[in-house]
């Protein structure tokens, strides 16, 4: 299956967000590991939030995140450039779903707010 990685920023937050790398092929029970690189381009230290969302929805139910930047406020000083990590798998019970069984692709896509 096909992970690509989607990245956005909320209006108000002076940042930029973007994955390292656009998709990664998994194997349904094996793990992964992608990294999104955040910049904070204010002169100020801002805390962000990150919210995601899986396409289609109903693999959300087989994509389990073990590690993510989204579990916590991310806090970046002033000209501060990060790279988080997410580290997931998709549950291999994905391949026993009629409906989704013959999935080739997934979108992962975070928002970070203010």
């Amino acid at each position: 299956i096909t992970v690509r990685f989607d990245s956005t920023v909320g209006d108000v937050l002076p940042w930029s967000f973007v994955p390292t790398q656009l998709d990664v092929k998994v194997v349904p029970g094996e793990t992964a590991l992608s990294f999104f690189t955040a910049t904070n381009h204010s002169d100020k230290a801002i805390t962000g939030v990150a919210t995601y969302n899986v396409h289609p929805p109903k693999v959300g139910l087989y994509f389990n995140k073990i590690q993510c930047f989204c579990f916590e406020e991310q806090r970046l000083l002033p000209g501060e450039t990060v790279d988080m990590p997410v580290f997931f798998f998709i549950d291999p019970d994905i391949m026993d779903d009629p409906q989704l069984r013959n999935v080739r692709s997934v979108t992962l896509s975070y928002t970070f707010f203010q």
